[in-house]
């Protein structure tokens, strides 16, 4: 793998994001590659990654990971994770292992990971008024509180049903270990090319999860509805429905390359962040 540009994005809440960008730099530059870096507190600034990026680097938690993978979405760029935080299932790269993980890349360029990503799209009156990608979810809820919400869900053009929910989530099988499961949504493995649709809280018990390969999800709001609507997008990117409102998501024509960790595989991740001990804990 020729690497000649390395793109840092470091999330400038975590004290030590900035000390660790300047010594992967200066690693780089000893190895005649040239480093930049950005620093960014907020899923929802503005980013933009030069053309001549080889390689995106993220220093901070899952939230830094999602905001890059919208940031180079179509542009092919992979990105090698380094997890700052106390919590991250995407990643999977400790603060100890990055110079493991990034010369292992360099020269052989194999420990890829290809994650599916969503493409969101709603119209209002027969015409787009937003678009977003996501590598985590798409999710519709209730601006107010304990307020149900009422959907019209439909699978590549068929009527698939009426939902009465708190809210729907359309998930990835990245994001799989997200917001979906907290709502009884399954897990899959990352790899995976499917999709996740998870009501939250139904009214009606015979709506269950769902997972579906290779269709479009399509999600009118209803009429008659007594709370303001939210779609977010990966938790950091959110737009105001109105009554009437298509919302489309499908699989997007590009994936999220993420490096993966020579220490643990995605079975091992998930077993030790959810303690599967293999025994009963009072």
């Amino acid at each position: 793998m020729t690497v000649s540009s390395v793109f840092i994005i470091a999330n400038g809440k975590k004290r030590e994001s900035l000390q660790l960008s300047e010594e992967i730099i200066g690693y780089l530059n000893g190895r005649g590659i040239s480093g930049s870096m950005v620093s960014t507190a907020s899923g929802e600034d503005e980013l933009s990654v030069p053309m001549s990026t080889d390689l995106v680097i993220t220093l901070g938690g899952d939230g830094t990971v999602l905001y890059a993978a919208r940031a180079v979405n179509e542009m092919g760029i992979p990105i090698l994770p380094v997890n700052l935080g106390t919590f991250g299932y995407i990643t999977e790269v400790g603060k100890d292992e990055w110079k493991e993980a990034l010369d292992y890349f360099i020269e052989h360029g194999t420990n890829i990971s290809r994650r599916l990503m969503l493409r969101i799209t709603v119209h209002r009156g027969g015409r787009r008024v937003w678009q977003a990608s996501a590598l985590n979810e798409a999710v519709i809820t209730s601006g107010g509180i304990a307020k149900v919400i009422a959907l019209d869900l439909s699978l590549d053009k068929t009527p698939a049903g009426s939902f009465r929910a708190d809210g729907m989530i359309i998930a990835t099988p990245t994001g799989s270990t997200g917001y979906s499961p907290a709502a009884g949504g399954p897990i899959l493995d990352a790899d995976m090319s499917a999709i996740i649709i998870t009501p939250v809280c139904p009214f009606t018990l015979s709506n269950r999860p769902l997972v579906a390969s290779g269709k479009v999800v399509t999600l009118t709001v209803k009429s008659g509805q007594r709370t303001d609507i939210l779609l977010t997008a990966d938790g950091q990117l959110v737009f105001p429905l109105e009554e009437g409102d298509t919302i489309t998501v499908e699989k997007s024509r590009s994936r999220a390359l993420l490096v993966k960790s020579l220490r643990r595989n995605f079975t091992e991740v998930i077993r030790d962040k959810l303690h599967w001990s293999g025994e009963m804990h009072a």
